[in-house]
């Protein structure tokens, strides 16, 4: 759900997330230093090329971030970036044998099929005999979050000691021909039960930790999973550290085709992936990882994006308009701020070509830096949300929101933890190692828009955005969308932009424009965060998307 934005540098969160800025920025630029030394510590072998691609990309920064980096480069050898790993330590947990199903990867792997033609192949591709799926069936009345079925349990990874937590929710209207939606959120490091929770999920928690219904629950007509990845996110734990998107697709692919063996009911529906922020980054490896396999029980039809971060060449470019007053609410910068912003792009651009060409840690790294500072550290400094650029972020121990603190506690229960068979000691929303992992392994800036296109040959693909976020603005995802080198790239930019209104209602609540598989929707009024800012608008458009609408014939 929350993507990284920091100004804070190289110290223990450099450029790591607004949601870092908010809780750790004071604490890394006075104290906080001695936190990175022990971090890096480990990292003392095979940097294997010089440091100055970050010196160029740190030239004009501030006294302080100077100082930090002079700093690190005492504590860290001149061989070691390209293969690091910054683990952040394993969370405390217990091993629960109470589990009602044990799907085995290893005997999934084992079945094989005979086609129409006669010819042998295996049921279902991919390497799964590391993996098992555990399955607990959740009984409704004792949390209370919905009537309906439930499932949780943990995807496990056995040789690479991973163990991914889901939740699983029935529909709470046709479920044996309802679809089912996969749902993300971003961070990288934040659980998905934030989407449950405070956006989409049948129940929010009010601050005295009661459960409150919601009627326009995403489940509504889908069963929907809540996955709390990558490990040691929220009740995911592991020793190991996944840092990039590419390796948290293995795990996704492993946890639906075992959970579609397990529950042969729920896999010839239709299905979905759906989620924000650096789901954006998620969604495409996940789709194409799911779609590189002929032999599959998933039955993916559509992927859907919410204010993502995608293509972070064009994204950063719509920054200074949506800060300066031109993405529909009032400036939140001064003019000569906004000049800075201008002056600073050409530079930024050309880091993150850098890094699009390369690949390279040492050109994506600096790009992140570089980028983060000069275009997102200017309005984080106004104390404006980064979410919702409507007002001033009220909670910042709470990434601004205190619901989020709410469903903290009320997840950190051991009655909750014990109904969902969490193996974990706690719950936290967001983790931000994991955070600082993904940024220093080059994640951040590579292009996963590229792997749209071919996506788009085989299925439906929707980019939606609040028009209130600053951080995955409006501006930058309908930017990257007609920017996509496509072969329908001409008729979607062409295409009309028409209203998006609820049945019987006369006044729109946001605009699309569709063609072939590509959709772009600006919905009206919300922040980062569109299902909790407009919960009856975003499912009239989700039951509409899932019902075929957009799609191409």
């Amino acid at each position: 759900m929350r993507i990284a934005a920091s100004t804070v540098l190289l110290g223990a969160a450099s450029a790591v997330s607004a949601a870092s800025f908010q809780q750790n920025a004071q604490h890394v630029l006075s104290d906080g230093f001695g936190r990175a030394a022990e971090a890096m510590k480990p990292l003392a072998e095979q940097f294997g090329q010089t440091r100055e691609s970050f010196e160029e990309a740190l030239k004009g920064m501030d006294s302080k971030t100077k100082a930090l980096w002079d700093e690190i480069k005492l504590l860290v050898p001149e061989s070691a970036f390209d293969h690091s790993t910054w683990f952040s330590k394993p969370k405390p947990h217990r091993k629960r044998h109470d589990w009602d199903h044990v799907v085995k990867g290893a005997d999934v792997q084992k079945l094989w099929v005979q086609d129409a033609d006669g010819e042998s192949h295996r049921e279902v591709g991919g390497l799964l005999e590391d993996f098992n799926l555990r399955v607990k069936a959740v009984d409704p009345s004792k949390l209370g979050i919905d009537t309906v079925k439930q499932y949780s349990g943990y995807l496990d990874d056995e040789a690479n000691d991973k163990h991914l937590f889901y939740w699983f929710f029935e529909s709470r209207n046709d479920p044996k021909n309802d679809p089912v939606v996969l749902w993300l959120n971003g961070g990288p490091g934040c659980s998905s039960l934030t989407g449950l929770f405070l956006e989409l999920g049948p129940s929010s928690i009010d601050k005295k930790l009661k459960v409150v219904n919601n009627e326009f629950a995403w489940n509504n007509n889908a069963s929907v999973i809540f996955l709390d990845q990558p490990v040691n996110v929220g009740y995911s734990y592991s020793g190991q550290s996944v840092s990039n998107t590419v390796a948290a697709g293995k795990d996704v692919y492993a946890l639906l085709t075992l959970f579609f063996h397990q529950f042969p009911e729920y896999a010839k529906q239709d299905f979905h992936i759906a989620g924000e922020s650096y789901a954006g980054h998620y969604i495409p490896v996940f789709a194409s990882e799911i779609l590189a396999h002929k032999n599959r029980n998933i039955n993916l039809k559509s992927v859907l994006i919410g204010n993502g971060l995608t293509d972070g060449y064009t994204q950063y470019e719509y920054y200074r308009p949506m800060a300066c007053g031109e993405g529909g609410y009032p400036a939140v910068l001064s003019e000569s701020e906004c000049q800075s912003m201008d002056n600073a792009l050409p530079r930024c651009q050309s880091l993150i070509n850098n890094c699009y060409e390369s690949g390279s840690v040492w050109s994506c790294v600096p790009a992140s830096i570089y980028c983060n500072n000069a275009f997102i550290g200017p309005y984080q400094r106004t104390g404006q949300n980064v979410y919702d650029i409507r007002g001033k972020c009220e909670d910042s121990s709470n990434l601004c929101y205190s619901a989020l603190g709410w469903i903290s506690d009320y997840l950190n229960q051991q009655s909750v933890m014990d109904a969902l068979g969490v193996e974990v000691s706690s719950y936290e929303s967001c983790n931000f190692d994991i955070n600082r992992n993904f940024l220093f392994q080059g994640d951040w800036m590579q292009p996963f828009h590229r792997l749209v296109p071919n996506i788009l040959k085989e299925i439906p693909v929707l980019i939606y955005a609040g028009d209130a976020d600053f951080i995955c603005n409006w501006l930058g995802n309908q930017g990257w969308t007609e920017r996509l080198e496509w072969p329908g790239q001409k008729a979607f930019n062409r295409a009309d932009v028409n209203d998006l209104k609820l049945p019987g209602y006369k006044k729109e609540y946001g605009k699309f424009k569709s063609s072939g598989n590509f959709t772009f929707m600006q919905i009206y009024g919300a922040g980062h965060m569109v299902p909790m800012d407009q919960p009856e608008n975003s499912l009239d458009f989700l039951n509409r998307w899932l019902g075929g609408e957009w799609f191409s014939e």
